[in-house]
């Protein structure tokens, strides 16, 4: 038997060797823009290879992890979809951040320092990340590019008799599960990946809040007697103008410390919010971003962002916020350009032929 000091030194490795491994092991799965890949690795297009199960080396180029590899092995038309979804993910956001201090600068270092910390910009990239690959999957059935689904197939929508369901629908069903699964499931006690999971959600919500029925009618001489609908995703581009709203009303989460271990416990509820009445899981219940530290200036150059110096800003909306009271230099050019002009050729006047008039006969009276 070991004795005292022996056990407890023993003790004392073995729990620093857990929280060593519970460190290293992550608590959730990640991809795309919250992954840890340098994001220059992902083509845009896979390029075809005419081998059998080719799309076992496009998974494997992504660097996904194990399980997020078996899914993408399940069906050929996984792997184009992911990249198809990061691509679509890292332009809306820089379009939606174009004119803000931080413009969704997605360098590795950058981006690497930036998802260690819970800022609300990083809940933002949670949200777009999640939302991209929901409507890339959703889309990808409906066009026939995946095996394992297709078209929606729960026509749930009022007045059934009177409407009959066709077209395509994108399956939001499959898509949402799946990117559910593919992005692992909350974590009771990792608060981190508890914050991630809740703005994971909240991208796969905005998406379902999105969708629309469109409908066309059938009938004799146009009657709408009888109409073909099917479900339809929000453009994209509204989907990004919407989480952008939600990330300038992000809320800020703590985290209750047990005073007699030190250790971080529950989430304790934004500010000006109280817990539930039940007791239950303070995060608040409606799609909302949220974050758990507060975000740098990002005007000058750093862990986080290259800083706003040398960008260039327009007047009369964003000058005054990126050039964070440094003033900035206004220039002026000239800009030659060619002005498309066309040179149109009249044809020479032909003199026109008189025109005939028949001849006029005067009638003479005699005279009374």
């Amino acid at each position: 038997m070991l004795d005292g000091p022996l056990l407890a030194r023993w003790l004392a490795a073995a729990f620093a060797l857990t929280l060593l491994l519970a460190a290293l092991r992550p608590s959730a799965a990640y991809f795309g823009l919250t992954g840890s890949e340098p994001l220059t690795i992902l083509p845009l297009t896979l390029e075809p290879e005419a081998v059998a199960q080719a799309h076992y080396k496009a998974c494997d180029r992504l660097k996904l992890e194990r399980k997020q590899r078996r899914m993408c092995r399940r069906d050929p038309g996984v792997a184009e979809t992911l990249v198809e979804a990061v691509s679509m993910s890292a332009l809306e956001c820089q379009y939606q951040f174009r004119f803000e201090r931080w413009n969704c600068t997605l360098e590795g270092r950058y981006r690497a320092s930036l998802l260690k910390r819970g800022f609300k910009e990083t809940a933002f990239l949670y949200a777009i990340s999640s939302a991209g690959l929901t409507h890339a999957l959703a889309k990808a059935c409906s066009a026939g590019r995946m095996e394992r689904c297709t078209c929606d197939e729960a026509p749930d929508l009022e007045n059934r008799e009177a409407w009959q369901w066709g077209g395509c629908g994108d399956n939001l069903k499959y898509s949402s599960k799946f990117v559910k699964e593919f992005l692992g499931r909350r974590s009771s006690k990792d608060l981190r990946a508890r914050v991630d999971f809740h703005n994971n959600l909240v991208g796969v919500k905005v998406i379902k809040a999105g969708v629309e029925t469109t409908c066309k009618c059938h009938g004799v001489s146009g009657s709408c007697t009888v109409r073909t609908c099917w479900r339809q995703l929000a453009p994209f581009h509204e989907v990004g103008k919407r989480l952008k709203h939600k990330y300038e009303t992000a809320l800020k989460v703590g985290s209750t410390t047990n005073e007699a271990t030190g250790e971080a416990g529950a989430i304790s509820p934004p500010r000006g919010r109280a817990a539930g009445a039940g007791g239950g899981d303070p995060l608040p219940r409606t799609p909302e971003l949220v974050h758990l530290d507060d975000s740098p200036s990002f005007c000058v150059a750093g862990r986080f962002s290259p800083g706003t110096a040398g960008r260039r800003c327009h007047r009369e909306k964003n000058c005054e916020s990126i050039c964070c009271g440094r003033g900035h230099n206004t220039q002026s050019r000239v800009v030659t350009r060619p002005c498309q002009c066309q040179v149109q050729t009249k044809a020479p006047d032909v003199e026109e032929p008189p025109s005939f008039k028949p001849p006029t006969t005067q009638r003479i009276l005699p005279a009374l």
